[in-house]
């Protein structure tokens, strides 16, 4: 690990009260030309106690601005202090999990994981109208049936078509003959661009694709592309669960990254993380934003360096190996789950990497599935599946509880629900 360290509470206290430091201080500085202040000191007590020892709330209520992306070119010097610990956590996530070189690559903490599939496809959409002159309707985007619901959101907003994927029913896989068809029809009707969203955990069934049923196919057909992982959910999982990953930027073929800190990291909501290779985000740059110091490559602009200061806090409490033994914990709950499971006949997808079982809806009654909030893949009557995250709350106990409920109220053996 490059950038990848462990600090103790005091060492993270006084980094951070060293970047904060570093930007500008609305109680003391005069500063005039910022539309923005530190929170409302009628409501937020700037001034209170327990905020000395508190540094994640000392950023809250100093209300650092970390609009831009850090990784080029300037950034706004107000805030250059905590913009730093931004760049720490892409260093870390970038380089250290996912395989990058140093200083190859940019990025951004963003608003969540939505945000930052758009993010790319947009990358992607204007990279090809750019770069390749395409029109937009030559322009179209692969994603699976199970991908999440943040890809028809950007091809609603950026005006693209999405071809949706089948999976296999039980096994999530991507039906590949399906895919070479969806491909060749596609090409019949004048698409020649291709933006591919392979998934790293869906959310539903923490199903991971292997990019190369997209990539073998799009080369064979010599068809341009550009793969984007969305590793919303699995990105803070699966390189840890599976060390034999081969989905990073070792891999030439991926360009860019999602994953977000508010699922596994424990981070607060609102907190996603996008990457890239160097040479892509040029292509959303916003030139009418000239009062912004530096450039503004995100769909957001102004954004919360709080949230960026809370998973640079979270990454350097565990260290490495502190994570590594977090998710092999997780893992060893789920694999104690499955087994109950097996024993009861009850059938279930899981990904083996991942910490998501997701169960046919037959052998769960409603209620039990209301009772312990079990997530349905629809909310309607046709809902064939329910899926448990084992989270950090989740604990074996909590597991057994469930389990022994479900032979109280379960025909289980038959898949027959009371």
């Amino acid at each position: 690990m490059l950038y990848w360290q462990k600090l103790s509470p005091e060492e993270q206290k006084n980094r951070i009260l060293e970047a904060l430091n570093e930007n500008v201080n609305f109680s003391k500085d005069t500063s005039l030309g910022y539309p923005a202040s530190k929170l409302d000191g009628k409501v937020f007590n700037d001034n209170a106690p327990f905020l000395k020892d508190t540094p994640l709330l000392q950023s809250f209520v100093s209300n650092p601005n970390h609009i831009g992306c850090h990784t080029l070119g300037d950034s706004e010097s107000a805030f250059k202090g905590t913009h730093e610990l931004e760049k720490d956590v892409l260093n870390i996530l970038a380089v250290d999990v996912f395989k990058a070189k140093p200083n190859s690559f940019d990025g951004y903490i963003s608003p969540g994981g939505t945000e930052a599939n758009i993010q790319a496809i947009w990358m992607y959409r204007n990279f090809y109208i750019y770069k390749k002159e395409a029109k937009v309707d030559e322009i179209v985007i692969l994603a699976s049936e199970d991908t999440h619901y943040s890809i028809p959101k950007g091809a609603n907003l950026l005006q693209l078509d999405w071809l949706k994927i089948p999976v296999s029913f039980e096994n999530r896989e991507i039906n590949k003959v399906a895919l070479e068809e969806i491909i060749v029809k596609a090409m019949n009707n004048g698409k020649k661009y291709f933006i591919v969203i392979s998934n790293m955990g869906t959310t539903m069934f923490g199903s991971v694709d292997d990019p190369k049923n997209y990539t073998d196919l799009l080369e064979k057909y010599a068809l341009e592309y550009k793969l984007h992982i969305d590793g919303a959910y699995g990105g803070f999982v699966y390189p840890f669960s599976n060390e034999k990953s081969i989905i990073n930027f070792n891999n030439p073929n991926i360009s860019s990254i999602t994953i977000d800190a508010h699922k596994m990291l424990q981070a607060p909501y609102g907190t996603g993380i996008f990457i890239c290779r160097k040479g892509l985000i040029e292509n959303v740059l916003t030139k009418e934003a000239q009062y912004v110091e530096g450039m503004d490559l995100t769909l957001c602009g102004s954004r919360s360096g709080a949230n960026a200061i809370a998973v640079w806090m979270i990454l350097n409490s565990y260290g490495s190996f502190g994570w590594f033994e977090k998710i092999s914990v997780l893992q060893m709950r789920t694999q104690f789950l499955c087994n109950e499971l097996d024993k009861l006949g009850v059938k279930y997808f899981r990904e083996p990497y991942m910490n998501i079982v997701t169960i046919h809806a037959e052998y769960i009654p409603k209620d039990l599935a209301h009772k312990y909030d079990l997530v349905p893949e629809t909310h309607n009557e046709k809902n064939s599946w329910y899926k448990i995250v084992v989270m950090h709350h989740v604990e074996v106990q909590h597991l057994t509880t469930f389990i022994n409920e479900l032979k109280l109220v379960s025909n289980v053996e038959e898949g027959i629900t009371n």
